[in-house]
């Protein structure tokens, strides 16, 4: 069961990280200047590809990733380090699918960002994913503020607390 999930889970993310490359390069082709047709053409690639494709994608990656954690218990420094490796990934899947929107609904009136931000942190994001799965680091200490730490007085919204 758990090298099934596995498997979903590294198919899923390879489509999305695929899509968090690729549309940011095919959004830049998008120019003012360009005639109907080539603006048609681009337009239904990326909508189509950023809503029936890449999304469905992460959020799959997302779910069944989620699923893992609880099924294999991994609850250790490095995992909450790759959680905001993800998060970052999910900003920027939120920004192209931004971006995505603003070029279909102004037409001429919109111009494209450079696809190399996006592209670069979303790279910068894999890269740190992949070290951190394939690594599993010792993080030692809290590098967060100490209060987070300690407990509030206030009991836990469920009744058991993972291991």
């Amino acid at each position: 069961m758990i090298a099934t999930l596995k498997f979903l889970h590294i198919a899923a993310l390879s489509i999305w990280c695929a899509g968090l490359v690729g549309l940011p390069l095919l959004l830049a082709r998008h120019g003012p200047d360009g005639d109907q047709i080539d603006f048609t053409r681009l337009r239904v690639v990326t909508h189509q590809s950023y809503v029936r494709l890449i999304t469905p994608a992460a959020v799959i990656a997302i779910a069944v990733g989620t699923a893992l954690i609880f099924m294999r218990s991994v609850f250790v420094p490095w995992m909450f380090v790759k959680l905001v490796a993800v998060g970052v990934l999910v900003i920027v899947h939120a920004w192209i699918g931004h971006i995505t929107l603003q070029m279909g609904e102004q037409q001429g009136d919109y111009t494209p960002p450079t696809a190399m931000p996006l592209v670069t942190a979303s790279l910068v994001a894999m890269l740190a994913i992949l070290v951190l799965v394939l690594g599993k680091p010792l993080i030692d200490g809290w590098p967060g503020p100490a209060w987070l730490l300690e407990p509030r007085g206030q009991s836990l919204p469920v009744d058991e607390v993972p291991m």
